[in-house]
């Protein structure tokens, strides 16, 4: 069976974060396993706290998983200091892992910015450039960029200059009301389109982590990186249209709406 590592944090509510990986992992048929960057006291209508870990128990983590069971891919997520960075970084390089993928959790969708600039520096020199693909939203990507995005040739440029910049592949996601779910994969000198389907449901609560996830998943099992890309969508739409309906806010999707037997 391949094996994937998730690296972020919790979240209590079950949709988003570590949860959300693992579920994720698990309906796309690999073993998971975690790090956990840190602790959040949180539900579907807002986070109330979070108490993170020190850099020195993270490389703890760390080093007691891939000892043991190797991770046949890597997903980065919410890493909101620089000191767990620079631990995420120096791990992907003293063991060489491969299929590493970073969700660059920067900016909430309200716009409001989730880590310090120092943060977001220690990202940009030390993870970014390790990772296979990064994921960026539109506001995240407008913060690697430097500039706006409003149109689908800015997100082509932006994509091309981030990973030419990065030496990585970058899936610059739709989303925010830009062109209906079409994200961008540049990867290698090009760019491909993938086209998606708004599904009017409101409880997208970790959609992001969800996709980064399902990525991973595909590329520990041995796919190119585009059709990994294309079966992730195909896998959050699905778990998006199941329509599942919890909590007061912005709820969570469906992760097993595919998971079939007996248990």
């Amino acid at each position: 069976m391949k094996t994937a590592l998730t690296i972020a944090g919790s979240d209590s509510c079950g949709g988003a974060g570590i949860q959300a990986d693992i579920k994720t992992m698990t309906a796309n048929g690999v073993y998971a396993m975690s790090a956990i960057t840190a602790l959040t006291a949180q539900n579907t209508t807002g986070v109330t706290g979070i108490m993170e870990v020190t850099p020195d128990f993270l490389r703890e983590q760390l080093t007691d998983v891939i000892e043991d069971i190797w991770p046949d891919a890597v997903k980065i997520g919410m890493v909101s200091s620089s000191g767990l960075i620079q631990v995420i970084a120096d791990t992907i390089e003293t063991y060489q892992l491969k299929n590493v993928v970073v969700d660059p959790v920067m900016v909430a969708t309200s716009g409001a910015k989730l880590i310090s600039d120092e943060a977001i520096e220690t990202l940009k020199t030390q993870l970014i450039p390790k990772a296979t693909v990064i994921t960026p939203n539109i506001p995240e990507t407008e913060v690697l960029f430097g500039k706006k995005i409003t149109s689908a040739e800015d997100m082509i440029a932006a994509a091309k200059w981030i990973s030419e910049t990065y030496h990585c592949a970058v899936l610059c996601k739709g989303g925010h009301n830009m062109n209906d779910a079409n994200d961008l994969l540049y990867r290698d000198g090009g760019y491909q389109w993938f086209k998606g389907k708004r599904i009017d449901n409101p409880n997208t609560h970790g959609t992001g982590c969800t996709l980064s996830s399902a990525i991973a998943s595909n590329l520990a099992k041995g796919m190119n990186l585009d059709d990994a890309v294309d079966c992730a969508k195909r896998y959050i739409s699905g778990a998006l249209a199941a329509m599942l309906d919890l909590g007061k806010g912005s709820g969570p999707m469906n992760h097993a709406f595919a998971v079939e037997g007996t248990y």
